[in-house]
């Protein structure tokens, strides 16, 4: 059973039963991630199928096992392995993972629960450390295996067909030498989805233009001026322009507001906060450059650079109120907070995950991952009943 039958079945029947239907879904996935790791242990042992073997072990068939999965014994079928001493007799070769796999929900919970919260594979051992069979080369090469799934997973899914309104772009930083640059996109539902990410070294135009190309690739488009919002680098702006050359650009105000607070005096930010504020809820391009004209007045004489930060964005600062659609959507539009929480929520599942190894794709499969598990939580964005308003006001002029 896939994520989306498992949904669309959970959507048809009761507490209780959706309950017990869930817990199946588990069962399945925690005895299907059992098999990978004893086969696992098993080419460690014998090496790789049909390939040489110096060592002393052999692989002995399979026979009927069980496991303890979620407090239910689940059958399998189980790999044997055989050891043979220097006279030439051979013994059964008790398998670590299996032995347990049989401790009541111990090794499953801890594996599923410790990856799905960002422990990294190398310090599995400190989860666990009393189980034989989270040793940190089995659970590495099961990880590496099933983050591959993720990966096909998060790319392989269909964007073309869906009625896409808005975008958001910002990057993440995974370490002092990588960065990812996601895209979010916004449905004429209002649903947001993610989308991909481009990997780096820095918020770069050549990497937001490949992100970019690869949506084009997977078919995203827009069929009125695309709403796009943004944390203000220019190479992101850049990006969009590009594939989208009549986009309206939203400047995120809450990167602004911080920008220019960093180059105020301490008894300024309140007044400054109070000034944002009034932008955000206001409604309408009129009375979006009165507030404009009060935040100039009041940086005026104060700081220079705080003065120049507000005239940086230009009309990108009230792109969306310009459009004069309800103050509905103000809320998750005039800023990339919908994406700044999907970082924050993404850095807590990648955890402990410290050194993502460049020469790899060890960044891809856990970044994809992550934002697949993130998705999971999102909803649909305020305001979304307005969104035909937006629609409108983004649609191309007649002739």
């Amino acid at each position: 059973m896939d994520d989306l039958t498992l949904i669309e079945t959970l959507g048809q029947v009761s507490s209780s039963e959706a309950g017990s239907i869930f817990r199946n879904f588990l069962r399945g996935g925690v005895r299907q991630m059992i098999c990978e790791v004893m086969a696992a242990e098993v080419n460690e042992l014998c090496g790789p199928k049909h390939g040489p073997n110096d060592s002393d072990f052999v692989r002995a068939g399979s026979s009927t096992g069980r496991v303890i999965a979620y407090g239910q014994r689940e059958d399998l079928i189980r790999p044997r392995v055989r050891r043979q001493d220097g006279s030439g007799k051979q013994s059964e070769v008790k398998l670590e993972t299996y032995q347990a796999a049989n401790n009541p929900e111990e090794l499953t919970a801890s594996i599923i629960q410790a990856l799905a919260s960002g422990v990294s594979t190398r310090e599995m051992k400190n989860v666990k450390p009393e189980s034989p069979g989270v040793g940190r080369s089995n659970v590495s090469r099961l990880w590496k295996e099933v983050g591959h799934k993720f990966v096909d997973e998060f790319r392989s899914r269909d964007i073309n067909n869906q009625n896409w309104v808005g975008l958001m772009l910002d990057g993440i930083r995974l370490s002092k030498d990588q960065l990812a640059v996601v895209a979010l996109g916004i449905t004429a539902e209002g649903f947001k989805i993610v989308l991909d990410f481009e990997l780096g070294s820095s918020e770069s135009a050549e990497v937001s233009k490949d992100l970019m190309r690869r949506l084009d690739k997977r078919g995203f488009k827009c069929d009125r001026r695309l709403f796009a919002a943004l944390d203000g680098s220019e190479a992101l702006r850049i990006a969009v322009k590009e594939f989208f050359p009549d986009s309206v650009i939203q400047r995120c105000l809450v990167h602004k507001e911080r920008n220019i607070r960093s180059k105020l005096s301490k008894k300024h930010w309140g007044e400054l906060a109070r000034l944002f504020k009034r932008l955000r809820e206001i409604q309408g391009k009129e009375a979006a450059e009165e507030v404009v004209k009060e935040l100039e007045a009041f940086l005026e004489g104060k700081n220079a650079e705080s003065l120049r930060s507000l005239h940086e964005a230009g009309p990108d600062l009230i792109a969306l109120q310009s459009l004069n659609v309800p103050n509905t959507l103000h809320r998750n539009l005039l800023s990339t907070n919908a994406i700044e929480n999907s970082f924050r929520n993404t850095r807590n599942k990648l955890g402990r995950v410290t050194r993502f190894r460049a020469e790899t794709d060890q960044a891809t499969r856990w970044l994809s991952f992550a934002l697949l598990e993130v998705e999971k939580g999102f909803r649909r964005i305020s305001g979304y009943a307005d969104m035909p308003k937006l629609m409108a006001a983004l649609e191309r002029p007649q002739g």
